[in-house]
């Protein structure tokens, strides 16, 4: 899974393609975000109001789930991660560039169990790597996730620890059957 094309094209295989911005507030050596980037797959940008179509952010403030039916708005757009540190997100109680400017579509990601090393076991704390893969395992590209995963740390265990998390998001047809879902999965426990 390589990243194909200028920001403009759409992937001719019907790919997903991944867009990352860098807030740079992470350790460099510890970025699953820039590996995917020094790998080529997935594109650095500054902001997503300058990628056309527009893609959609994963924002885990975001009031709308990630669902399967944005399969084809994702395979139009991308997928937009902005990797900053968790730390640092929940000091600043907002999502970077969440303030205005963007024409993505922002969604959340469903509750998931992170495996990395940093945040082992905390429900939502995903590092990058982790994000994309769920967000194409939720829009039914299992293989592509794994792929994604190969070679970072923790990333069997990431799909392992989530695999029921992951088969429920991924057949949930609306979002309210997906939070219905997150619900039952995690006892009533409401998103971060």
């Amino acid at each position: 899974m390589r990243f194909s094309g200028s920001t403009r094209s759409r992937p001719r295989d019907g790919a997903i393609r991944l867009f990352l911005t860098l807030a740079g507030e992470d350790h460099p050596k510890a970025c699953t975000g820039r590996r995917l980037v020094s790998r080529g797959v997935a594109k650095a940008v500054d902001r997503a109001d300058r990628l056309v179509p527009a893609p959609i952010v994963l924002d885990p403030f975001a009031p709308e789930p990630l669902v399967p039916a944005d399969a084809a708005t994702a395979v139009r757009g991308g997928l937009l991660v902005v990797d900053c540190s968790w730390n640092r997100l929940s000091e600043r109680g907002r999502f970077p560039g969440a303030e205005g400017g963007s024409r993505g579509i922002r969604r959340r990601l469903p509750l998931l169990i992170a495996t990395n090393p940093q945040h082992y076991g905390r429900p939502a704390q995903l590092n990058t790597v982790e994000a994309f893969a769920a967000a194409l395992a939720v829009l039914g590209r299992s293989a592509d996730a794994e792929r994604l995963l190969a070679g970072f740390r923790g990333s069997e265990e990431f799909l392992r620890v989530n695999r029921e998390r992951l088969r429920e998001y991924a057949a949930a047809p609306t979002p309210a059957a997906l939070l219905a879902a997150e619900r039952t999965l995690f006892g009533g426990e409401a998103p971060p």
